[in-house]
């Protein structure tokens, strides 16, 4: 499908398409907006069906990315990355060189750093090629790196908030939170609700990343094709995108939705359904913008670790 008929184009700026035959790379850069500065957004490696499909998620993460980093207060638009292929077989120090040299062929118009599918360790290789980069533990000032548990923390502080509108509560101890995902950012938010004494039930389809949640913090295992239909209080999506539809919606067992996957409204109709269902919805824009709050600051190196925090946790305030 032309790029300008996709559903999800949003007068994006530009999507630069990239080949290299030599490492596998193949991919799209989408540049939703450069209105507060450069578009800053991951780059995600995942096995899309098609290129059409790829670039439907391009356009639509680029475009939450220009949302998220405005009501963060980011001098930076929204972009990014995705790279066709399995993480698992396509990955190569070789392949994110030649990803940084297409970063770098944009002049800083487009800053990458980790996204699903990616790790630090990728995105050293990426700077080995391009300055356009961050997501890397530094040496001196705000170290940065990982963002991973910082995006976890603005989740777990948009839940707070969601949970305060939703069932009046000041704290999450003693509520079931049915964790969807326990990757990177999954595993954090499931440790912060442990330490808060809530009761996990987590699903996710590498079943390591689901053991380490029940032996480590006393998670109830479950199925991936049974999480949305868990009984809980809360629900967190933290895997992909699109998971709450007009059919998931509508076997929804949650008074509140609070997690750090990217789009998992399918459709902008899907917010309203949740709504029709009394379900408490904190956008995924507005609660997950930790790793980008801390990637900026690693970037800019404007302000200390504990300014960082403290811009994290007024997500509370944001949600």
């Amino acid at each position: 499908m032309p790029i300008f008929s996709q559903p999800d184009f949003d007068n994006h700026e530009a999507v630069h398409a990239f080949h290299d035959a030599a490492t596998g790379l193949k991919g799209f850069i989408a540049i939703h907006s450069t209105a507060r500065g450069a578009a800053f957004g991951g780059c995600r490696i995942w096995p899309y069906a098609d290129e059409d499909a790829a670039v439907r998620d391009a356009l639509r993460l680029s475009r939450g990315m220009s949302y998220k980093n405005a009501l963060a207060e980011l001098s930076y638009g929204g972009g990014k990355a995705v790279i066709i292929g399995d993480p698992a077989h396509i990955k190569s120090p070789a392949l994110f060189e030649a990803f940084g040299t297409v970063v770098h062929s944009l002049a800083g118009r487009y800053i990458t750093a980790e996204d699903v599918g990616t790790t630090v360790d990728d995105m050293r290789a990426v700077a080995r090629t391009t300055q356009y980069v961050s997501g890397i533990p530094r040496d001196t000032g705000y170290q940065g790196g990982d963002p991973s548990p910082r995006t976890a923390r603005g989740v777990y502080e948009g839940m707070r908030a969601a949970v305060k509108v939703a069932l009046e509560r000041d704290d999450l101890s003693g509520l079931t939170v049915a964790v969807q995902g326990a990757g990177n950012v999954g595993y954090h938010l499931c440790k912060q609700l442990h330490e808060v004494g809530a009761r996990l039930i987590v699903a996710d389809i590498n079943t390591h990343n689901t053991s380490r949640t029940v032996r480590e913090f006393g998670a109830t295992a479950c199925a991936p094709g049974d999480i949305l239909t868990a009984r809980a209080d809360v629900l967190a999506p933290c895997a992909l995108g699109g998971v709450l539809n007009r059919d998931t919606i509508r076997s929804l067992r949650v008074k509140v939705i609070a997690g750090a996957a990217n789009n998992q409204l399918a459709t902008a109709g899907d917010g309203e359904r949740l709504h029709k269902r009394g379900i408490v919805y904190a956008p995924d824009y507005v609660i997950n913008a930790g790793g980008i709050i801390s990637v900026a600051a690693e970037r800019d190196q404007t302000v200390d670790g504990a300014e960082v925090m403290a811009r994290i946790v007024r997500t509370y305030d944001r949600t």
